[in-house]
């Protein structure tokens, strides 16, 4: 029952307007698939800051190992703590933000965030592409992951 309401209520928060073109989800250019960063995050080269930027329950049940809990992308909330978290970095850092919530073309946390870094100024932002959910494409295929916080 309590998987149940967990899928609706992200169902309900995962309701949202289809993206504008040149946004991070329709825009290619902006997107790294797993399979890519789980490379880079194998490899001895230097590792991209990855933000979640979707709900702390997902967050607590699984992420990207060293991945930092940012907060919802849709919320102003979660905005703000973006924007203080990347205050003071190199504007050519490399950041990789991703949710999982839902599908990819319904996920309200994505394309808020990412606008909100390139209005920052920040060049080196890629937005992980995660078709279904966070469990679909990225657990399910045996990547990383950590539990907690």
């Amino acid at each position: 029952m309590k998987n149940i309401v967990l899928a609706v209520v992200l169902a309900l928060l995962c309701a949202a307007t289809p993206p504008a073109a040149g946004s991070a989800m329709t825009n290619k250019a902006h997107l790294i698939q797993p399979e890519e960063l789980v490379k880079i995050l194998r490899s001895k080269s230097a590792k991209p800051l990855i933000l979640m930027i979707g709900f702390r329950v997902m967050y607590a049940q699984a992420h990207i190992p060293g991945a930092e809990f940012i907060g919802a992308g849709k919320d102003e909330r979660g905005l703000a703590q973006l924007r203080q978290r990347v205050k003071t970095l190199p504007r050519n850092r490399s950041i990789v933000l991703y949710c999982g919530c839902c599908p990819w073309v319904h996920c309200p946390n994505v394309d808020p965030a990412f606008q909100a870094l390139r209005e920052l100024g920040f060049t080196n932002v890629k937005v992980l592409y995660l078709a279904d959910n966070f469990g679909q494409d990225w657990m399910n295929k045996g990547y990383p992951i950590e539990k907690g916080q």
